[in-house]
């Protein structure tokens, strides 16, 4: 037995450290909180003694800019306490019971202090201040007892950091006062604090906190919303930083967590060729992915045998050169003698969303086959008709013994299998990709436009980067809609309801879920409705504020209203740079 002490107590010594170290983590979150509550104090004392805008715009900064040093932990750990004290100033419904949630926290206090803040405005800047106060509260009273790990904390390091490139230097929770760059500072600062925790002595941790370092000094050089370089910052920070994070992990043998996410856990950065997992986002173990089903799912995506009388394939609106649309506004119904609803969206690069159609109304690729195989103006198909049929198919006997050895031929193996197809449509690998992985070069348009589309032109705020849709960073767990106000060919306020339609939400008169951007120069026209024949159009829409712009009386519009104020210089390498998007050769 005593041979094996010493082991025993390095053992015990090792725990204790390790514990040791996730305690001060907690030690100095915790205590941060608290000085995020002072702030926000000082903000309330500084309404109820009539302080000026200016004076209350500054303590505004200073509150925010603190709650960036407990972000990291609270999203983590608290997230929807959290989306309370920071999420968007717009309603949320929650469609499980069919309610709208208000609005709360920074970006409502924001939008009533900036860009000018109304006096009678006050009761209701209290009243959200109070709010506030008692959602912090309540994130401090949780931490009270709450236990990390170092695994947890090493998760959510990486994880911060992905939330600085996709939502910090985007202005996606400044939209108004858009003091986003100078709120990356607390934030990076706070990723310091807590790695030096682990390694402050190595070479390699000394090299990190020099990294930080500079990208703490990058953002104090340029604090310009507008003209920040963020190609610049997530090439020689963001990316360096969120790959020595997961390097340091593992040669510090602090454990990588197992686990199916839409964004793996493994992924040393966010634009790694296989960064994401597109099994995370099938829902199913059934809908599993395999070589096999992408080839049948191919074959049967281009045999009209699915349609209803054996005219009409997937592949006749989703052509594979123009990245799976048809280049029309709106694809010819199945009688001949009329257009379906809305224009074909493109099948490349949609893996990587929690919800299809533009109503949102599925949430799994092979929902969104069946929906459109069964439709009557679309496919008019049978799915058990369809499997009947191919049942007598001898090369499809062969090809779906292969795919589903243990199952026979049904509307299941059918949908899994051309839903496994559209998934292995998603590569991720054009120019931005590579670019961003340092192993090719922008020209000086094209790195404008990148600065331009995720910063002055605000596209990134709603197409977040990398997957350039709606689906919302860094958790990739949701897909986002939005209200535009787009037109229809006469000018008016297009009558598609959109969301509306399935959720019976007011909110969701006029919404449609954010597309990938994927490929965009091959998929015109543009907008649900295939409005805009040109992307020189598309942008000119989204300069004037959207519907708001072209006179439209839209009040739950999400864009925002003001114009962006583009040169023609810009619009051009706004243009220049999605170009960069297109994968398909």
């Amino acid at each position: 037995m005593k041979k094996y002490f010493p082991l025993f107590l390095l053992f015990v010594m090792f725990s204790c450290q390790k514990e040791e170290k996730s305690v001060q983590i907690n030690a100095l979150f915790k205590a941060d909180i608290e000085l995020v509550l002072k702030e926000v104090s000082l903000l309330q004392k500084g309404i109820s003694s009539n302080q000026s805008q200016l004076q209350l715009q500054q303590q505004f900064f200073k509150a925010h800019e603190q709650y960036k040093t407990i972000e990291l932990l609270s999203e983590y750990y608290f997230p929807s306490v959290t989306k309370a004290v920071n999420g968007p100033a717009i309603p949320e419904f929650e469609e499980n019971d069919g309610k709208v949630i208000a609005p709360e926290g920074f970006q409502v206090i924001e939008e009533l202090l900036f860009p000018t803040y109304e006096t009678q405005s006050k009761e209701e800047l209290l009243k959200q201040i109070g709010i506030l106060t008692a959602n912090l509260k309540r994130i401090a009273s949780i931490a009270k007892t709450n236990t990390l790990t170092d695994p947890h904390v090493f998760d959510a390091m990486r994880l911060e950091v992905f939330r600085i490139i996709t939502l910090g230097i985007t202005g996606f929770d400044s939209p108004v006062a858009k003091n986003s760059i100078p709120e990356v500072i607390p934030a990076l600062q706070t990723i310091q604090r807590y790695y030096t925790v682990y390694d402050n002595e190595s070479e390699e941790g000394k090299k990190l906190s020099q990294l930080i370092k500079n990208g703490i000094k990058s953002a104090k050089s340029n604090t310009n919303f507008d003209y920040f370089d963020r190609a610049a910052f997530i090439l020689n920070v963001g990316n360096p930083l969120s790959r020595g994070l997961y390097q340091a992990q593992l040669r510090l043998d602090i454990p990588v967590f197992d686990e199916v996410r839409g964004l793996k856990t493994t992924a040393a950065t966010l634009f790694e060729k296989n960064a994401f997992n597109a099994e995370a986002f099938s829902g199913f173990p059934d809908y599993k992915t395999t070589p096999e089903k992408i080839a049948l799912g191919k074959m049967l995506f281009n045999d009209p045998i699915l349609s209803g009388d054996n005219s009409r394939s997937c592949a006749s609106c989703h052509h594979e050169d123009k990245a799976f649309t048809d280049g029309l506004e709106k694809a010819t119904s199945f009688n001949g003698k009329a257009y379906v609803k809305r224009n074909t969206p493109t099948l490349s690069n949609i893996a990587f969303q929690r919800t299809f159609f533009g109503d949102s109304r599925v949430n799994y690729l092979e929902d969104q086959a069946v929906a459109v195989i069964t439709n009557e103006e679309e496919m008019h198909g049978d799915m058990d008709a369809a499997a009947l049929e191919i049942k007598k198919n001898k090369v499809y006997a062969t090809k779906f013994k292969s795919a589903f050895p243990k199952k026979d031929i049904s509307a299941f193996e059918i949908k899994n299998a051309l839903g496994s197809y559209i998934r292995s449509l998603s590569n991720y690998d054009a120019k931005f990709d590579r670019y961003m992985r340092a192993e090719t070069t922008f020209t000086a348009d094209e790195k404008a436009g990148f600065n331009l589309f995720a910063g002055k032109a605000k596209c990134a705020s709603c197409h977040f980067i990398p997957l350039t849709n709606g689906t919302a960073p860094p958790h990739f767990d949701r897909s986002e809609s939005e209200v535009l106000g787009v037109p229809d060919k006469s000018g008016k306020l297009d009558g598609d309801l959109g969301k509306f339609l399935i959720s019976n939400a007011p909110m969701h008169k006029n919404s449609f879920k954010t597309p990938t951007i994927r490929n965009i120069t091959l998929t015109a026209p543009y907008m649900h409705n295939g409005v805009y024949q040109t992307l020189e159009e598309v942008i000119d829409f989204y300069e004037e504020g959207g519907g708001a712009g072209l006179g439209f009386n839209l009040e739950n519009q999400t864009l925002p209203t003001d114009k962006l104020n583009l040169s023609d210089l810009e619009k051009k390498q706004l243009i220049a740079f999605m170009k960069t998007l297109t994968d398909i050769k």
